[in-house]
């Protein structure tokens, strides 16, 4: 099962239906709209616009398509959402065409516009969707044959997930889930489910049970008197990438919390990453690297005369670097100007006060304006932060956090950021404590998170740096 694989034919298709949709509208245009308006025939004749047109065209579609997740979860789609979207982004992308492209041309009628939009849209909309529908469907019968499965992993041992396994088992057409194992929340050897499948640990270490078998999805089949350890479960899923999913009660049930994504499928509690839509999540990645980009070409003047200022002022290199903890808790290496002495830490991870030492002079007029951040930049353009996100952490403080305050790994869901609202609004923290207290802010942001929102905190952010009050 290859996902990079199926996205490209996707990918491939729709580049082709938009080349041909357009090629035959350009005709249609020709042919029927400027022949009529001028009472002669027009010669169908390709020109440079035309070529050019099916560079931009394409493009156009394609980054639709990706703001609005497409491209995303690939082997799983429902057909009957995916003509839904298929119709509405089709419709968004004509009327965006027409006002930008087609409203100027020279008809013989008003008529003739409400033509070319439909011609447009219908030829569009049936070259994209008749591919996308074969695609599609011969993906499903592949997974109800069993072709196509996900690694699948219980959490729970006894009568839930029984039910589970002989659930999936009994089913008329599978669904793809393929149970790899279980793993329990408790050392007890004696489960029911090891009848059926083979217990692989305990929720401990579930993310590492997950990583080394490439488990895609994750079932919550916990007993009633397990419920206790439900936070703990959530917080070491949420390390990972996989889909969650949960036995639901009788009151998840009665209250409509429960998704049902076939009708051949268990009924199951879905619980969703998406913490922003998907056209948001798109677009603030987009706005990362567009950013990101202008914010290195504008500053790139400034960065030598950093550069010697951190040379003259002390020894040392100019760019100090050191792993942090990202999303899902990978690893990754931050990079900033330097502001302090060369062996800051050699007696260990310490952190920075307003009035340490440790800081040079011109590291402290850095720090005042957040120049030394400038090398976060490259960081967001590697993939590793965003512009806005909570500020990341190295794991000798995350493990001290842990101990006082375990929701901090919600914070990984996203990725950390070159400033946060805990930090517009805290500043830096100076121990554990005041990481503590600041995490609040990041939380509220994650379960808050919008376009507008992310908006407001570069703006808070940009008065700080004008305002020299970094530190």
């Amino acid at each position: 099962m290859n996902k990079k694989q199926q996205v490209t034919k996707y990918l491939i298709f729709d580049i082709l239906a938009a080349i041909l949709s357009w090629t035959l509208f350009y005709i249609f245009r020709k042919v029927y709209l400027e022949s009529q308006m001028y009472g002669f025939d027009i010669p169908i004749i390709f020109g440079t616009k035309y070529f050019l047109s099916l560079i931009i065209i394409p493009v156009f579609w394609i980054t639709l398509y990706y703001l609005n997740g497409y491209y995303r979860d690939i082997f799983r789609k429902s057909r009957l959402i995916e003509l839904g979207q298929t119709l509405f982004i089709c419709i968004v992308g004509v009327i965006i065409i027409f006002f930008s492209l087609l409203l100027d041309d020279t008809v013989q009628s008003y008529k003739d516009y409400y033509k070319s939009v439909l011609v447009l849209f219908l030829l569009h909309f049936f070259l994209t969707y008749i591919p996308r529908l074969i695609l599609t469907s011969i993906t499903i019968r592949r997974i109800h044959n069993g072709a196509i499965g996900f690694n699948t992993l219980l959490v729970g041992g006894n009568s839930r997930a029984v039910n589970i396994i002989k659930e999936l088992k009994a089913q008329k057409k599978l669904a793809g889930s393929r149970i790899i194992g279980f793993v329990t929340v408790n050392r007890n050897s004696d489960h029911l489910a090891s009848q059926y499948v083979e217990n692989l640990g305990t929720i401990e270490d579930i993310v590492e049970i997950i990583l080394r078998n490439k488990v895609e999805e994750v079932i919550i089949a916990i007993e009633s008197s397990e419920q206790d350890t439900i936070g703990n479960i959530i917080n070491k899923l949420n390390q990972t990438v996989v889909s969650i999913k949960a036995v639901p009660s009788i009151y998840d049930i009665l209250t409509g919390r429960v998704r049902i994504s076939s009708l051949y499928g268990t009924p199951l509690l879905e619980i969703t990453h998406d913490l922003i839509p998907t056209w948001q999540f798109a677009l603030k990645h987009v706005f990362d690297i567009t950013i990101s980009i202008i914010a290195l070409i504008l500053l790139s003047p400034l960065i030598p005369f950093l550069a010697i200022g951190i040379k003259m002022t002390s020894k040392g290199p100019v760019i100090y670097s050191h792993e942090r903890v990202g999303r899902y808790g990978e690893p990754f290496k931050l990079y900033k100007f330097r502001t302090m002495v060369v062996d800051a830490e050699k007696n260990g991870p310490e952190l920075s006060s307003k009035n340490d030492s440790r800081i040079t002079p011109f590291g402290r007029f850095m720090r005042k304006h957040r120049l030394d951040e400038i090398p976060n930049f490259i960081n967001v353009l590697k993939g590793e932060m965003s512009l806005v996100g909570p500020r990341p952490e190295r794991k000798f403080y995350i493990d001290q956090i842990m101990e006082k305050a375990p929701q901090y790994l919600h914070l990984q869901k996203v990725k950390p950021g070159i400033t946060s609202w805990g930090q517009v609004k805290y500043g830096y923290a100076e121990n554990v404590d005041e990481m503590v207290e600041r995490l609040k802010y990041d939380i509220i942001y994650i379960e808050n998170m919008t376009l507008y929102v992310d908006f407001k905190i570069l703006i808070y952010t940009l008065i700080t740096i004008f305002k020299g009050r970094g530190i």
